[in-house]
């Protein structure tokens, strides 16, 4: 379904494109470039119940493919170029809350290529959020998993990806991550090339940290306190350049996305984008030129609806720099 953008102050943003319905409740999106065409990349999203999926969209809402009875699947995300029985292949990875694993399926087949369980030995496990995370230095690949509920310290573990027997596996090779105690973790975002991992802690704030294990655990900053009219929710980072850009975060319960400088998002907040999508938990964006339809990128935002809404990154960013203007002006 193709809708008009509108970007008149106060009115909320329309999608330019609403996804088919899946059964059950929609959760978190991820994009996939695809390297030889990219007006015909795709949406992957989750359909979270005992009985749920994952599916993919192509940039005009439909379903094109579909994953089918998965234990509650959660979270999904994406990452390009593992070596899999000798071959480049590009990963999406997805939570299993009720048998406690991460499962992963090559894309743009979406066939099982691999699974591990998470949070092994722990009492309370269950994972919700997932990351990946490629080190541009070494080129190995990581999942970075939150889950339901945890301790006030090392709530997140994170997984080297590997092959074994010609699938891929996980292997924990660090536990991290404050937590307020407040509510849940689920939504992790991991900025590659700048080297940070950033998560929601659904009532107090979002945290940064090094991506690198080898860097340490150390917390670098927590920001967007206050800023939140009850939880905080999913992360999406757009460049602008190699060491700028921003980081947009679903106030969930005001229908808007907060709105961070990649650079600097301890500055605070910039702009807060009113949307028409409603309550959304995950969402995920990219700056590549995805044809006419979406020349600066997509953003793509899960909404209650059992649906995924689809805005041309030229509707977000007129809004972000009309509303960065807006803030200089004399009151």
């Amino acid at each position: 379904m193709n809708c008009k953008g509108q970007n008149q102050t106060g009115e909320k943003l329309k999608p330019t494109v609403i996804t088919e319905t899946v059964v059950h409740d929609t959760d978190d999106p991820a994009i996939w470039i695809n390297p030889k065409d990219t007006s015909k990349s795709i949406i992957i999203g989750t359909d979270k119940d005992t009985d749920g999926g994952l599916y993919a969209f192509d940039l005009q809402g439909k379903i094109i493919r579909k994953v089918s009875g998965l234990k509650r699947p959660n979270n999904v995300d994406i990452e390009y170029g593992f070596i899999l029985n000798g071959k480049s292949t590009d990963i999406a990875a997805v939570t299993e809350r009720e048998t406690n694993k991460v499962k992963l399926y090559s894309l743009p087949e979406l066939k099982e290529i691999g699974e591990f369980s998470v949070f092994d030995g722990e009492t309370e496990r269950g994972p919700m959020g997932i990351s990946m995370y490629k080190n541009p230095a070494t080129k190995e690949i990581f999942a970075v998993v939150g889950r339901k509920s945890g301790p006030k310290e090392g709530y997140l573990w994170q997984y080297k990806l590997s092959e074994k027997n010609g699938a891929v596996t996980g292997e924990v090779v660090r536990k991290f991550g404050k937590y307020s105690g407040l509510k849940e973790i689920e939504s992790i975002a991991v900025d590659d090339e700048m080297g940070y991992i950033y998560y929601s802690d659904e009532q107090f704030g979002v945290h940064q940290y090094y991506a690198d294990p080898a860097k340490g655990n150390e917390e670098l900053s927590v920001f967007g306190k206050g800023d939140f009219t009850s939880d905080v929710e999913g992360i999406s980072i757009y460049p602008t350049s190699k060491k700028a850009g921003y980081i947009l975060v679903s106030n969930q319960q005001n229908d808007t996305f907060n709105v961070y400088l990649r650079e600097n998002p301890a500055k605070g907040r910039i702009a807060e984008i009113p949307v028409s999508t409603l309550e959304s938990d995950g969402s995920e964006v990219t700056n590549v030129n995805l044809g006419p339809q979406f020349p600066k990128g997509v953003f793509v935002a899960m909404s209650n609806g059992r649906i995924f809404h689809l805005y041309d990154w030229r509707i977000i960013e007129k809004r972000i720099q009309s509303e960065i203007k807006a803030s200089k002006q004399p009151k």
